[in-house]
């Protein structure tokens, strides 16, 4: 199948056109540079041109404290955003996957299964829950991934932020009052294709298996990793964080046949091999570059300019959203949730 993913250059977009093409689909990686998912126009004509059967929408605005200032500008991304690609994929009978996030809820009634009501509590969550909606609003063949607390290669993300505090010496504080799922991008991305040759259409809720504090997070992190510091624990209220975060946003599966990812402790383990593999040079087979992978593309944008320019339009350069220089994930946005250093 011919699969479009946006936001490929992010942390799970990475993954995913890495899975996607293991899996011998035809994989379209669009980045930030190639289409700004803010520009219904252009998300019409790349979709329309490209016509394929699934399109994989990895593009967000992450940024949870940053969105809480920012709350039009992530909603253009998560929201509107959504809205325009799941409706230009709609136009060529494509299905779209929309990953969206456990930050919909309010943490007061976890765990949380595919059919409870959302009340997120922050602007972030509030774009997202905007997203789902206008997504499966205008596409009847549209999948809503819940997913939780992101890590993977390609992005920030709390795992790294851990090694860095640790290998510092610490001590590393890390909050306890917040319980959630920790989902590694590698085992969602392989969950995210097998929905695309499914008619399953409808929410999914789809985390790592089981469920931890930061603070657990962090110390089987440390534990695997075989790094010896002193972490504390603390409170939500004590890190002083502009977005508040749900206390409680463990997510569960209700459906009768679901997608269950491996164990979070597994996701670690695998997550971690990689990074070690990474650094000794060993990196499994790498994306083809984007000279060879995206050319087709990269000439097409060059004659979509030349058309905007010959129709009068003066062309200054791509609208500044941060669709991947921050990574998708939980909803951090940054490489320190729930953690600081003491």
């Amino acid at each position: 199948m011919k699969v479009l993913v946006t936001g490929a250059n992010g942390m799970l977009g990475h993954d995913v056109v890495r899975v996607a093409e293991d899996m011998r689909h035809q994989v379209i990686a669009l980045g930030h540079e190639d289409l700004d998912v803010t520009d219904p126009a252009r998300v019409e004509r790349v979709i329309t041109r490209e016509r394929p059967g699934a399109v994989i929408n990895c593009a967000a605005w992450t940024n949870v404290d940053g969105a809480e200032e920012s709350e039009h500008e992530a909603s253009l991304v998560n929201a509107q955003g959504a809205g325009f690609i799941a409706d230009a994929a709609a136009k060529v009978f494509a299905k779209v996957i929309y990953p969206s996030t456990d930050y919909v809820f309010n943490g007061e009634g976890g765990p949380y299964g595919e059919s409870d009501d959302p009340d997120p509590i922050n602007a972030y969550g509030r774009t997202k829950l905007a997203g789902e909606r206008a997504t499966a609003l205008v596409n009847g063949q549209s999948f809503i991934v819940r997913t939780s607390w992101l890590f993977g290669p390609h992005g920030g993300n709390f795992v790294e932020t851990m090694l860095r505090l640790g290998h510092g010496g610490g001590p590393v504080v890390v909050v306890h009052d917040q319980v959630g799922c920790p989902t590694y991008t590698g085992h969602l991305a392989v969950g995210l294709l097998r929905l695309v040759d499914s008619a399953a259409y409808g929410i999914h809720h789809m985390p790592g298996q089981g469920s931890c504090s930061w603070y657990d997070f962090a110390m089987e992190i440390f534990r695997q990793a075989e790094v010896v510091t002193r972490v504390m624990a603390s409170t939500s209220d004590m890190m002083e964080r502009p977005a508040r975060r749900p206390a409680n946003s463990v997510l569960v599966s209700r459906r009768s046949a679901p997608i269950k990812l491996p164990p979070w402790q597994r996701g670690l383990s695998d997550y971690l091999a990689r990074r070690v593999q990474a650094e000794a040079g060993e990196t499994p087979r790498r994306q083809r570059s984007s000279a060879s992978k995206r050319q087709p593309v990269l000439e097409w944008t060059r004659r979509e300019r030349e058309e905007r320019e010959a129709d009068g339009e003066e062309i200054t350069g791509e609208k500044e959203l941060p669709l991947e220089k921050v990574t998708w994930d939980d909803g951090s946005g940054g490489t320190d949730e729930g953690a600081g250093a003491a």
